[in-house]
């Protein structure tokens, strides 16, 4: 008895091998048809090799370029996708946009950012919602009316902390938020932002992930999270326009917007808010965390940093806010910013779409396949940066 059931158990171990086996080259023969394709592995169906992609990040395409070269095929966040790190195949694809190929940005992201998003849109819609854009957020708005209103908030956002043990990571992780989310609904802000923010954090980790909706999932809950953020916004646009009362923000700028080139639908004001949010938060939060752990470790450049403040406040009066010369005036503030965000590299690439089956560096890709143009290797290519792993500020005066 004893014996049959070792038997037993054994045969049923080597069907679920064999069944595993047979699932992991489901994906590989699915593909083998087509010809032209770059090598690589396109891992489990449905899931593609989206976890090691996630989980290992740059370890993960440093292992693939090992193995198949600068130009290779996976399978993440639910499609097929070439992974360039050709750095002249890059420039051609990023050069030559609009050529058989447009933003192609994950499902997820595009599902739970919304339709109207810039990221999902190009040609002419992508126009309308740049121009929009930039009519909040662009050279002549900055100087004139966000620096002094985050001038004002970084003020009171770091008051009293003196003497207090910080958590950087959740502070910077609040400012990128916070700070952007009262310059888009201002005096509403303060009140709402304890429960906007739990929601946006399901929206963001959803927005990143395997477009699977089931209760539980992140992209699920992602779609929940996006949901009551939808809810929240169209209660604070009706009441707006029952009240008539103007506010100096963002929101009102959309909502009555003076340009007619540029007046939004509600669904588009919606996904418009939502991308700025969404844009600068990950983005801004690790560059900020990032520069003060190099000033930390880099003793001589935080005391550079210091002086150029402070050379810069002995000509205010106390109190007095910044204005768009002293921003001008921080040469070595820029060099940090630029240093921080080429050694701690948050964004790593853009992705692209073909809209047509295309050849590029002798390969064919075919129709609505993904193209990852991957970018980060360039920030630590020595040719351009020598030392490239060490911070070194002074290289960008």
């Amino acid at each position: 008895m004893a014996v049959l059931v070792l038997l037993v158990a054994f045969w049923l171990v080597a069907l679920a091998l064999c069944f595993c086996f047979a699932l992991l080259k489901w994906n590989e023969i699915r593909y083998s048809t087509r010809k032209g394709l770059p090598p690589g592995t396109m891992g489990w169906p449905v899931f593609g090799e989206t976890t090691e992609f996630l989980k290992l990040g740059p370890n993960f395409m440093k292992k693939q370029k090992a193995r198949y070269g600068s130009v290779f095929k996976t399978h993440i966040l639910g499609c097929p996708t070439i992974v360039s790190m050709d750095p002249q195949l890059n420039r051609y694809i990023l050069l030559n946009e609009g050529k058989g190929l447009v933003p192609g940005y994950p499902q997820s992201m595009l599902d739970i950012l919304g339709k109207c998003n810039i990221a999902a849109v190009h040609g002419s819609a992508h126009k309308h919602m740049r121009g929009s854009m930039l009519s909040l957020i662009g050279p002549l708005v900055i100087k004139d009316e966000l620096l002094p209103k985050i001038d004002k908030f970084m003020r009171s956002f770091l008051h009293n902390w003196s003497g207090e043990t910080i958590d950087i990571q959740d502070r910077t992780n609040e400012m990128a938020l916070s700070i952007s989310f009262n310059l888009i609904v201002g005096k509403e802000s303060t009140s709402l932002y304890e429960i906007f923010k739990p929601e946006f954090d399901k929206l963001f980790i959803g927005s990143l992930s395997l477009p699977i909706n089931i209760p539980g999932a992140n992209y699920h809950q992602g779609f929940q999270g996006r949901k009551k953020i939808v809810k929240m916004l169209k209660q604070i646009m009706e009441e707006r326009r029952a009240s008539a009362i103007p506010h100096d923000d963002m929101l009102h700028r959309l909502l009555y917007s003076e340009d007619s080139k540029y007046n939004l639908t509600d669904e588009e004001i919606i996904d418009q808010v939502i991308t700025i949010l969404y844009s600068g938060y990950e983005t801004v939060s690790t560059t900020s965390m990032m520069a003060i752990k190099y000033l930390h470790d880099h003793p001589q450049a935080l005391q550079e940093l210091r002086e150029e403040h402070m050379a810069i406040r002995e000509k205010k009066k106390p109190g007095e806010a910044i204005d768009w010369n002293d921003y001008k005036a921080m040469n070595f503030t820029r060099a940090v910013i630029f240093e921080t965000s080429r050694l701690a590299t948050v964004v790593n690439g853009v992705l692209r779409k073909t809209t047509e089956e295309m050849e590029l560096n002798g390969f064919i890709i075919p129709k609505g396949w993904r193209i990852y143009v991957y970018t980060r290797e360039i920030n630590y290519d020595p040719f351009l940066y020598p030392e490239p792993l060490t911070f070194n500020p002074w290289r960008w005066l």
